[in-house]
Parts: C-alpha cells; sequence; structure tokens
C-alpha cells in the first residue's frame, strides 16, 4: 500500500496579523512563540553555547550580528535582568495599570510560509505562517526580547509560573523579506532618529518615585493668586520639559521642582540623586516616608508660597540648579540634619530673605549662571554643576559668592 502525501498543507507558526504596509503586519503573539521564533540573544553571545549549537542556531547569530548591537558587557545586557523583573512585576499586578513595554519590532528574512485571504471581508486581518527554520530577528526591542528568554527559561525566581507566562500577548510589529541593508536601516531609524529623554525630566514623570510623588504633592498644597482667582501652584508646573519658555503660561518645570524636594531630603547628596529614582527604603537613615513627607511638603510648600511673585516673574529662583541649592539650605532645618549645622526656620527666612533673585549678571554669574560673549546671562549649567555652589552662597552670606547673591 502506498501512502498518499497531504498537498496544500503548510506547517509553522501561524499569526493572526493586520498589515499596515504591503511588507509589514502587526499583531500580538505568546511567549512561547516569541521564544520558538526568536532565539535568545544571550545564547547567540555565548561561544561556548554557539560552538555546540545547531547550524540554524549558528546562521541565525551571524544574521542577528547585521543588525542588531550586542549585549555582552554593554548597558544594553546590563538592563536584561532589571526588565526581567520590570515584566514580572507588572504581570504579578505589583504595579497596578502603570506599567508597559512596548512592541516588538521584529524582521522575517524572505518569503512568508503562507498568508491567507481576509478572515473577515473588510477587515485586513489575516492569517499568516512562519515556517519552521525561518529567520526572525528582533530589530528593536532585543533588550525585551532578552528579558523575556530569561522569564520563560526559569520563570520562579521571578515569582511566575510557566501556565502565566503562556496566557500573556506580546504586541509585535513584523517586517518580511526587507534585505539586510533595509533592515539595518530601520534599526538606525529607530535607535537615532528619536530624541533621548534627559535622565532627570524622564525621573520627573515616574510616579513611583518618592521624590517625583513629593513634589507633585508639594504643588498640588500651594494655592497662588492669579488674576484674583486662588490656583494651585501645580497648575504653573511644566511636567513636559527641560526649561519653560517666555510663551509657557507654567513658570518652573516639574524636574526642577523635584530637584528642590530631593535635595531637601538628603542634603547635598541629592544633588547626585536628582537624577535617579529614590525608593522610601533609601532614605535618611532614621527616617520614616510618613515622616519625611510631613515635615518636607509643608516646608517648600510655605517656601513657594511666601515667595511667589519671584516664581511668577520666572527670576532665578526658577532656575533648576537655584532651587537645588535653596533645597540644600532647607535641608537644614530637617530633623534628620546634621545636628551640629541644623538651623531654625527662622534662620533659613533670613538667609533667602536678603537675596537678589533678579536674572542679572551682577548676581548670579559665577554662581549659577555664566555669562556668554554676547552679554547674556545662561542658566542651563545644570543641578549638579551648580548646586553647590548656590547652597554655599545662601548658607555663608559672608563668602564673595554669598555677598554677590545679595548684591553687595
Amino acid at each position: 500500500m502506498l501512502l498518499t502525501m497531504p498537498t496544500g498543507v503548510v506547517e509553522g507558526t501561524q499569526l493572526t496579523v493586520m498589515p499596515f504596509r504591503d511588507d509589514a503586519v502587526v499583531g500580538t503573539l505568546s511567549v512561547p512563540a516569541l521564544v520558538q521564533l526568536v532565539p535568545s540573544p544571550r545564547a547567540e553571545e555565548d561561544p561556548r553555547k554557539l560552538k555546540t549549537a545547531s547550524g540554524l542556531v549558528r546562521r541565525h547569530a551571524e544574521l542577528r550580528a547585521t543588525v542588531q548591537r550586542t549585549l555582552k558587557s554593554s548597558q544594553k545586557g546590563k538592563n536584561v535582568r532589571p526588565y526581567a523583573e520590570y515584566i514580572a512585576a507588572g504581570l504579578k499586578g505589583e504595579l497596578g495599570a502603570a506599567w508597559s513595554t512596548p512592541p516588538i519590532t521584529l524582521w522575517h528574512a524572505g518569503p512568508l510560509a503562507a498568508i491567507s485571504d481576509e478572515l473577515v471581508p473588510g477587515s485586513g486581518l489575516r492569517t499568516l505562517t512562519i515556517a519552521p527554520g525561518t529567520m526572525v530577528v528582533a530589530i528593536d526591542g532585543e533588550t525585551q526580547t532578552a528579558a523575556w528568554h530569561d522569564l520563560y527559561d526559569d520563570p520562579e525566581p521571578y515569582g511566575l509560573t510557566y501556565p502565566e507566562l503562556a496566557r500573556v500577548r506580546l504586541p509585535f510589529e513584523l517586517y518580511v523579506g526587507l534585505a539586510p541593508a533595509d533592515a539595518r536601516q530601520i534599526f538606525y531609524d529607530r535607535n537615532v532618529r528619536g530624541v533621548v529623554v534627559a535622565k532627570n525630566l524622564a525621573m520627573s514623570m515616574d510616579q513611583r518615585d518618592f521624590g517625583t510623588r513629593l513634589a507633585h504633592r508639594v504643588a498640588d498644597s500651594v494655592k497662588v493668586d492669579i488674576d484674583g482667582q486662588p490656583v494651585p501652584f501645580g497648575r504653573l508646573v511644566n511636567a513636559g520639559k527641560r526649561q519653560t519658555s517666555a510663551a509657557d503660561r507654567e513658570v518652573v518645570t516639574l524636574s526642577a521642582l523635584r530637584a528642590l524636594v530631593v535635595t531637601a531630603i538628603y542634603g547635598r547628596s541629592g544633588l547626585t540623586r536628582s537624577a535617579e529614582s529614590v525608593h522610601e527604603d533609601e532614605l535618611p537613615a532614621g527616617t520614616r516616608p510618613e515622616e519625611v513627607e510631613g515635615f518636607v511638603v509643608p516646608l517648600l510648600a510655605r517656601l513657594i508660597s511666601e515667595r511667589f511673585p519671584d516664581f511668577a516673574s520666572r527670576s532665578a529662583l526658577t532656575a533648576p540648579a537655584v532651587l537645588a541649592g535653596v533645597g540644600i539650605a532647607a535641608h537644614h532645618t530637617t530633623p534628620w540634619s546634621e545636628a551640629a549645622s541644623r538651623i531654625g526656620p527662622e534662620d533659613l527666612d533670613r538667609l533667602l530673605g536678603g537675596i537678589r533673585w533678579e536674572r542679572e549678571a551682577a548676581y548670579w554669574d559665577g554662581v549659577a549662571a555664566k555669562t556668554g560673549a554676547s552679554g547674556r546671562l545662561n542658566f542651563s549649567g545644570g543641578v549638579k554643576d551648580s548646586g553647590g555652589r548656590v547652597a554655599d552662597a545662601i548658607l555663608y552670606p559672608a563668602t564673595e559668592a554669598g555677598r554677590r547673591i545679595r548684591g553687595l
């Protein structure tokens, strides 16, 4: 008896997708499908594993190397485990709804095994089939891909199980049949054309960050008078820019306000933390989060309220480095500051009271700003660069800088 062979049957991984151009689709796939389609980037960079790997894996590693950066000994590689921990925390519900991973961008080298007609007429939805052994490479989102491999290789240390991971759907976009040069260009465009967010600005968006949360609470606890109406100061805080412009309604940035908060908490060591996450378990020794919040929020709210005219005029007080220096001075009033240098609220008021906040070179050149060749005063120096000098000028009025900012 002779067995008849099947006809028209194409084996492989089937994905339901929506085309968005003639060589690219979007859709979702499971974690098992991802780790099956895209080999582990870590494994492909391990010489010992690669030596005993199949010819298919070695060829995939060679193709990947033409369009991707290496993970090994790079910041990208160091970020894989924290990324996996972040994903695990999100899957376990520890982050609520405030977490997300971007779609993974995949490159299917060569033609598809099969693609169906529209599943529902007019919908655009189709089923495509990726044949076993096909080269699929992550050209954007590879760190995330490596993190999913780590999770799926051993989910238990992350507090997950295989059934939980199998239920996850991952968004992706898939480019089909591109030449390696085109895939490299997409890698370049995705990683270079986008503007990298400044670290301190990105930090001011992190609502799990203790410093950011306190900055919002300070802003929302102050009421200021605008055209005879009481308005929350928070409406005058710009959360989306590194610096405000004359056309903006806001008078200060959230990242600058966060620098004030963080230096008030930590003092001078807060200068380095202005672009780092602040976790509740890293607060000054012997303090509790509620204690820090209960002291810092009213302290800074009063400071802003009493000096609101200087904020409203966009004076030097709104510059990030100046606010950081003010925060360091305010830190000396906290119960957890060093006893030898501790001052009272009235001392802080006295130190701040005589300062000339106008944006003029006579007061701030060489302290928090520099005068350019055109004679214009530039406050673009960062918190770490100038915050300490501003603090010294505030705390020590008899110094040259202290006399300068007081117009003496």
